[in-house]
């Protein structure tokens, strides 16, 4: 025999070996795990009872995803006032949850502390809300970070969650189109216009991928929506480089700010 061949019980014995590992793999699968709110035991990561109570059916605004309080005869219209008299430059904004208890702590393992596993659970909510988009021709483009952040957290959270949301809808998606050229360090102290002004110039697309832009319907990715500062931001940039149209997909939207 041969260096390096495998003899029939060897042979048999690997094909066993993969038999028990799929065996396994299914079995953890249909036994299931914690839920991710109440630790209790459930199949797919959030139990009914968690997903009914914390994961509520609401109208939202498809400028700003804050929820809709309809007034009088305006039952079915789409869009908050302010939207209404001021449109963002996106054309609609898709959102899942609303920031908050108890979503702010997974939230934060996913960006900060690599809690990849909390991906899953978190898009669910989003990708109900996104039948139409499915094989629809979006292209998706995750909201960048800096060079600093990538080498201080080793990966960007949005791009997870881009590239997963891609799959599940068959849509393509780059983790390189768009670039911030530099570090805006963190925005939660800053209020709506300090945002804005400390994000003025921090996109670009790259003109590698100029051509994959020009032209497309795009999906921008991002974990959490605030005052909406960095999705205008990475908007206008992506517009200014030809996209013909763009949407904001986010895991969360926080209160109005």
């Amino acid at each position: 025999m041969a260096a390096g061949d495998a003899g029939p019980s060897e042979t048999r014995l690997t094909r066993a070996a993969i038999g028990t590992r799929a065996l396994l793999a299914r079995w953890r699968r249909q036994a299931g795990g914690r839920c991710l709110v109440c630790r209790g035991w459930c199949v797919d990561g959030l139990c009914a009872f968690c997903a009914a109570r914390f994961i509520p059916a609401r109208d939202r605004c498809d400028g700003c995803a804050l929820p809709l309080a309809h007034a009088p005869g305006l039952a079915g219209e789409p869009r908050c006032l302010r939207c209404r008299l001021a449109p963002p430059v996106w054309s609609r904004v898709v959102t899942g949850l609303d920031y908050g208890y108890p979503w702010d702590r997974p939230i934060a393992d996913l960006k900060f502390h690599q809690r990849l596993d909390r991906v899953a659970v978190l898009l669910r909510p989003l990708l109900a809300q996104l039948d139409d988009a499915r094989g629809s021709g979006l292209r998706l483009v995750a909201v960048p970070v800096s060079r600093e952040r990538l080498r201080e957290r080793g990966y960007n959270q949005s791009w997870e969650l881009a590239r997963r949301l891609a799959r599940a809808l068959a849509l393509p998606a780059r983790a390189d189109a768009l670039f911030r050229v530099r570090d805006t360090g963190h925005q939660l102290a800053l209020h709506r216009t300090e945002r804005a002004r400390n994000l003025q110039g921090a996109f670009v697309v790259s003109p590698r991928h100029a051509a994959w832009v020009r032209g497309a319907r795009i999906a921008l990715v991002d974990d959490v929506l605030t005052t909406g500062a960095t999705a205008h931001a990475a908007t206008r940039t992506l517009r200014a480089a030809g996209a013909r149209d763009v949407q904001v997909w986010v895991v969360a939207r926080t209160p109005d700010t």
